[in-house]
Parts: structure tokens; C-alpha cells; sequence
């Protein structure tokens, strides 16, 4: 067996899509995979949390839900009658900074179930009566997360770290807000920002390029009436200046746990959130990390503890969580600032930084080998910055050097300026 090394096979990976503008405004990325017979299509919409006036938020996600009770032209609950019967698969998901929608059907079947995805996204009509059995089902999904020690504790950490962006906020909203929540606000977001310069169609599998732009000039026609949501206003987040704590207490938890937080660079500055990217893998990023070896292997102060690098289009968020007893707190804490200053002072080792690339490398690989994954990768890149900066991952990650790593802890994972966020039982 010929053995290909990392760096030849991350070479190997080519943007293969092609990207189009058409005349409405409306962006097309599509990649033809010939020896495939599934479709998968994915529409992106700017239209995330992050847009949404303050006293309607959770419209984003509520919308979301809302989009597959139909249009005029499609009744309620026939959507996903017209995909099952076809053996297809559709669902959808919202963040911050986006909502997508997607389908997975034969190619034979698109142009009998690509016409109703389009319809239902541009033209959903939003009725009453659905409307408030739906926020029945969102209030139940917001009340569920409250029994969610993990999801609570990193809510807490993301309103210490933004003071004034809108990624503080749940992405579900709150309670107060979705019961004075109405359909016509919900239209109003829709029809103000499901238009077609705010979204990207992405079709990869087994559909030809002219039958692909065809069939979204056809379905991707006729959107809603522009309106005007309420004037919202993001201001740019200010440097943090000292340690913003905040303490929970839980009843039911058997665990403690500390989550610690910076703001990283925004989707703009890609190179340095591929660099975080390596040190969350340094730090935290499996057995032989940095922190999972010593707090945990070596001296277990914790049950477990992890490193997440979370890119997102304004400004990036870099965490550390562990899981352990409310003794330890002080101490692991200690030792974690301690170890990010090391990482400004002294290079990371040649042996480390292999590591970090060939598991990145690897995951990056993995995550381009289905018709679903590439769809995802160049919808997301392409809403938050550009389709084209899905290259940019391997082939920066192949030039970082272990000099590279002091700039960026100096510049973003400081020991003296961060968010804590500590969950203790009662």
C-alpha cells in the first residue's frame, strides 16, 4: 500500500465548486460529483440570531421552525409528506450569524422536491394557528436548556465576554420576548431578510452545472415583498481590560465546572483563527495536550478538560472548560493562566505543532468527504466570508511555524484578561 503523507493529500483538496451571481442577487455555488446519484442542497441565509432587533429575540430561531408550516402554496406538513415519499431528507439549524436550510434526495427527484424547499423559504406565509402551537415547542426547547448545567454555564460566559454584540444572547431567545412574539413581526424578519442578496444556494452531487443553474433560476424566482424590521444596531465589542467572573450554583450537579473565554478575530482574519484553531489542539485537544496531560493524566485535578476554537463572522471565541471538583477550582485555574503565559514567552515544540496540524488536517479531510460536508463547509464560509476561504484552511495550516504562536497568545489568550464562568453544586 503507497502511503500518502499529510501534506500531499491536503494538497490534493481543490476548490472544485463554482460560484455564480445571478441578475437578482442571489448567489449559486455548485460542484458536480458524477459518481454520485444524491443532491444535496443547501440554502444559507445572513439571517442569523445576531440581526435580530433586542426586544425580538429568538425570532431567528423561531422563524426556523416556522418555515416548514409552508407558504400559500404549500400546506402545512405536505413539505415533509412530498421528501419522505421521495426517500429524501431535510432539516435546518440556526446560529449567530446564519440559518440554513437543507435537502438530501436522489438526483432523479430534485426537480420534484427542490420547488417546494424554495417555496416554503422565500414564500413562508407563517399562519396563525401555527404559529402559536410552534412557540409552544420552542418555549419547551428554551425551558429544557435550563436543566442543561453545561448549556447554562456557557451562556453565562458569553454574556460576560460580550458586553454589547448580540453573540452574548441565546440563540433560542428568551421567554419574555417569544410570548410577545407575533406572526407579523415574524413576517416582517422574513420578508425583510430572506432576500436574495442575503442568500446562497449550494447544490453538490449528481446534477450537471447548467441543470443546477436551471433549476434555481426556475425556483429561486419569487420573493416576498421587501419590509423593514426595527432598526438594530452592532457595535464592535471592547477590548477586555481584567477578569470578568461570574458564579452559578446548581442544585443536581455532582460536578463542578470552570469555563474560561477570550474573544478571537472575526472571520476577516482567518489566518490567526487557524492559528487558535492549532492551540486549542495544543492546549486542551486530546491525551497528549498540554492541560489534559497535567491536570487530568498527572496530577487529576480534573475529570476532563477541553479547548474549543469557535469561528464566527464578527469576533471568534476561543474556551476552556473543565470538569472537576469545587476544590480544585482555584488551582486549575491558576495553572491554566500560568500555562498561557508560558505560550507567550516560549516557542511550542516542532513535535507539537505536527501533532495539531495532522489531527486539524485530518478532520479537515474527513469533513470534505460527502456531498452534505462540502455543501455545509462552502455555504458556511461563503455567509460568513467568502466560499474561496475553504481552501485557506489546509494550506495556512500547513505555513504556521512555532514563532507564529507567541504572537497570537500575546495578542488574543491573555492570562490577565478573560471571562470565568464557575458552576458549583449547591
Amino acid at each position: 500500500m503507497q502511503q500518502i503523507k499529510l501534506s500531499e493529500r491536503l494538497k490534493q483538496i481543490q476548490f472544485l465548486a463554482n460560484t455564480f451571481r445571478l441578475d437578482s442577487g442571489l448567489t449559486v455555488i455548485h460542484q458536480h460529483l458524477p459518481a454520485t446519484p444524491v443532491v444535496v442542497v443547501d440554502v444559507w441565509v445572513k439571517a442569523g440570531a445576531s440581526v435580530e432587533p433586542q426586544e425580538w429575540s429568538g425570532m431567528a430561531h423561531f422563524l426556523e421552525h416556522m418555515i416548514f408550516k409552508g407558504s400559500s402554496r404549500v400546506a402545512t406538513g405536505e413539505f415533509d409528506w412530498v421528501i419522505e415519499n421521495s426517500g429524501g431528507m431535510a432539516n435546518a439549524a440556526t446560529s449567530h450569524d446564519y440559518a440554513h436550510f437543507f435537502l438530501t434526495t436522489s438526483a432523479s427527484y430534485l426537480t420534484d422536491t427542490l420547488p417546494y424547499l424554495a417555496d416554503i423559504v422565500l414564500n413562508a406565509s407563517i399562519p396563525q394557528e401555527e404559529f402559536l402551537c410552534e412557540r409552544d415547542v420552542v418555549l419547551e426547547e428554551i425551558r429544557s436548556s435550563y436543566d442543561d448545567p453545561d448549556w447554562l454555564a456557557f451562556q453565562a460566559l458569553c454574556q460576560s465576554l460580550y458586553q454589547r454584540h448580540p453573540y452574548r444572547r441565546s440563540i433560542l431567545g428568551e421567554e419574555e420576548f417569544l410570548l410577545q412574539h407575533t406572526p407579523e413581526q415574524m413576517r416582517c424578519f422574513h420578508r425583510t431578510h430572506y432576500q436574495p442578496e442575503n442568500m446562497t444556494v449550494v447544490l453538490v452531487g449528481g446534477i450537471e452545472q447548467e441543470i443546477a443553474l436551471s433549476l434555481v433560476n426556475q425556483t429561486f424566482a419569487e420573493f416576498s415583498v421587501r419590509s423593514e424590521c426595527p432598526p438594530h444596531q452592532i457595535e464592535a465589542e471592547l477590548p477586555l481590560t481584567s477578569i470578568r467572573r461570574h458564579e452559578l450554583q446548581m442544585p443536581r450537579i455532582e460536578q463542578a465546572r470552570l469555563l474560561m473565554g477570550w474573544i478571537g478575530p472575526g472571520a476577516e482574519r482567518l489566518e490567526d483563527g487557524i492559528g487558535l484553531d492549532v492551540l486549542s489542539i495544543i492546549l486542551a485537544g486530546g491525551r497528549c495536550s498540554r492541560l489534559v496531560r497535567e491536570l487530568r493524566e498527572e496530577k487529576q485535578l480534573v475529570l476532563d478538560i477541553c479547548s474549543d476554537f469557535s469561528l464566527q463572522r464578527d469576533s471568534s471565541l476561543f474556551t476552556i472548560s473543565a470538569w472537576l471538583e469545587p476544590q480544585y477550582l482555584k488551582t486549575v485555574e491558576t495553572i491554566i493562566c500560568d500555562r498561557l503565559a508560558e505560550l507567550q514567552t516560549t516557542p511550542i515544540t516542532e513535535v507539537e505543532l505536527a501533532r495539531a496540524q495532522r489531527l486539524l488536517g485530518n478532520n479537515y479531510i474527513f469533513s470534505t468527504e460527502t456531498p452534505g460536508q462540502l455543501a455545509g463547509i462552502y455555504g458556511y464560509y461563503n455567509t460568513i466570508a467568502t466560499a474561496e476561504q475553504s481552501l485557506v484552511y489546509p494550506l495556512t495550516l500547513n505555513r504556521l511555524q512555532p514563532k507564529d504562536f507567541q504572537r497570537l497568545a500575546n495578542q488574543y489568550l491573555s492570562p490577565e484578561r478573560y471571562a470565568v464562568t464557575v458552576l458549583k453544586p449547591l
